[in-house]
């Protein structure tokens, strides 16, 4: 019998600690708290008539072929018909340019082993995607932050550590992984003159970007930017790798998204997802399809638009009232997306403050802590807006400032 198994670990996996925010859905799960953590779409938003009419029309068409294996890549009729949805978004690629994927979680970590060493670096904002830093942890990178500012990435940050790495002859990162629309955690959007500024200093350093999208068609206010993806192709270029999901703009039950990017690229990709899962469930790209196809997409995001909208603009009056009356407390004003981001006295520990205010309120967040590659700050915590019903926004918001009247 084997006694000490963590001796037989790989060194990729003997110290990693896995997703924080899953080891704290235990504390959220009983009914009476009000949970603003996890990152999930409202089921109000799930075309539940259209699932229902594609079930039907892929079991009488295709019974037994829906449950087979399929191609590594994807299957035909989805990639062109995403092919097609990414025109709407000026975008455009053949297919060589896409990798069908298990989910955007499965994009990023296909990304990293792609392109990460144990100690290469990674430039990233801070905060940024905490399922993105423990994909790329599983590659054992060094994290090089730099604070995110209210239009988007520090550009000039990046550019100044990059000339510091370079001076010191030491390597370059390996890519920039960034969320330029309603970022998560912090809901902010890189504005047009830095997502140019930022394919420049790709070009110059001969460093890929890694444009992260999930939420790029949640805009509910302000004015569409072009993706960096679309920009790197008015340049005739090929610098930028986008992930995009399925979660946020159909169900996130599907587990399905889509990796874009140069052929050479994707080719790699495509060897990796081989030896991890092989293919992607038949079913699901099915359903994704007959969404692409038979729907109209325009009225879709339109509608699911006013509905988040709605939930976005009762949380800020709900924080104007309830947490406006304390000092040096403030929260982003997203355009879109599912996440804003509060900033508390650097006195208060949000790690501490969720425990305290799920046991004294019954209220839940996710602490600022876990965004951090490294240095994490602790005064800042995440707040979902696009799950809890719309009074569970106004009581459970209330609870907050309730509980951090008491600590403060």
């Amino acid at each position: 019998m084997i006694k000490i198994w963590k001796d037989l670990f790989s060194d990729n996996i003997g110290d990693f600690e896995g997703y924080t925010i899953g080891k704290m859905l235990k504390y959220i799960k009983e009914p009476d708290i009000i949970s603003f953590a996890p990152g999930m779409p409202s089921p109000d938003t799930f075309p539940k008539e259209m699932i229902r009419k594609a079930s039907d029309a892929i079991l009488r068409e295709n019974l037994e072929g829906v449950f087979q294996y399929t191609s590594i890549p994807g299957e035909d009729s989805l990639i062109e018909s995403v092919i097609d949805f990414l025109k709407t978004d000026d975008i455009n690629i053949k297919k060589e340019n896409i990798l069908i994927t298990n989910s955007g979680q499965h994009g990023i970590d296909i990304t990293g082993r792609l392109f990460l060493n144990p100690g290469d670096s990674v430039l990233i904002d801070r905060p940024t995607f905490s399922g993105a830093i423990v994909a790329f942890q599983m590659e054992r990178p060094q994290f090089i932050g730099i604070n995110i500012e209210d239009d988007g990435s520090n550009i000039d940050g990046f550019r100044e550590k990059i000339k510091e790495l370079k001076k010191g002859d030491n390597p370059l990162p390996k890519f920039i992984y960034v969320v330029p629309d309603f970022q998560n955690p912090a809901g902010i959007t890189m504005k047009l003159q830095k997502r140019e500024i930022l394919l420049d200093l790709s070009y110059k350093y001969n460093i890929p970007i890694v444009e992260d999208s999930p939420y790029r068609a949640l805009r509910y206010c302000g004015d569409s930017i072009p993706s960096i993806f679309s920009l790197d192709q008015k340049r005739d270029g090929m610098n930028v790798i986008g992930l995009y999901t399925f979660s946020k703009i159909f169900a996130p039950g599907v587990r399905l998204g889509f990796n874009i990017g140069h052929p050479r690229v994707v080719e790699k990709m495509i060897n990796i997802k081989e030896a991890n899962v092989l293919n992607s469930p038949k079913w699901n790209q099915d359903l994704c399809t007959f969404f692409l196809k038979n729907t109209n997409l325009k009225e879709y995001f339109r509608k699911n638009q006013d509905y988040y909208r709605k939930k976005l603009e009762i949380t800020i009056t709900s924080l104007d009232k309830y947490l406006g009356k304390f000092d040096n407390v403030s929260w982003t004003k997203p355009e879109g997306g599912f996440f804003l981001w509060i900033t508390l006295p650097k006195k208060i520990n949000t790690m501490e403050f969720f425990y305290k205010a799920v046991e004294e309120e019954r209220v839940a967040f996710v602490p600022g802590e876990v965004f951090y590659g490294e240095n994490p700050e602790k005064n800042h915590l995440r707040l979902n807006f696009s799950y809890p019903k719309e009074e569970e926004l106004k009581e459970g918001i209330k609870r907050l400032g309730n509980c951090l009247k008491k600590h403060l």
